[in-house]
């Protein structure tokens, strides 16, 4: 994608709403799949702007800071273009900028989880009636 088309994306991205609640705006960046999930996060205490918790009426403003905790991800974003309508995730990354640090410790805590994981043997499918025996015998012990 060029400039040109990056520019013109920001635009239709922005609109010609100055003035968008903060629920509205974390559906339309997609960082949540619904507007509901959107506004228990906030109540919830999931969503900072400048450290503080705020309502889901919150106006979000261009420039404006918020810390997202999304499950074990936290994104710490700057709002950069405006919108009220969900759109496509090319347009909806155009919304806001994560910051470097943050990116770096969410990778870092993704692969840390990913090395951590005990890789557990699953079982091939039902055991056969060999092994519901020897299952049992180890149960119930030998008798």
């Amino acid at each position: 994608m060029n400039a040109a088309e990056s520019d013109e994306r920001l635009a239709v991205a922005s609109g010609a709403v100055d003035r968008v609640r903060l629920d509205k705006w974390l559906w339309a960046a997609r960082f949540f799949k619904t507007r509901a999930l959107a506004t228990a996060a906030v109540t919830g205490g999931k969503v900072h702007t400048g450290g503080q918790r705020c309502k889901p009426s919150h106006s979000v403003r261009l420039g404006e800071s918020l810390q997202i905790q999304r499950g074990l991800d936290e994104y710490v974003i700057t709002v950069r273009a405006l919108n009220d309508q969900r759109g496509p995730a090319s347009v909806a990354a155009l919304l806001y900028e994560e910051t470097s640090e943050s990116r770096q410790r969410r990778e870092a805590l993704h692969e840390r989880r990913r090395l951590e994981r005990s890789p557990v043997p699953q079982p091939a499918g039902r055991p056969t009636k060999q092994d519901r025996r020897r299952i049992v015998r180890f149960t119930h012990g030998d008798d």
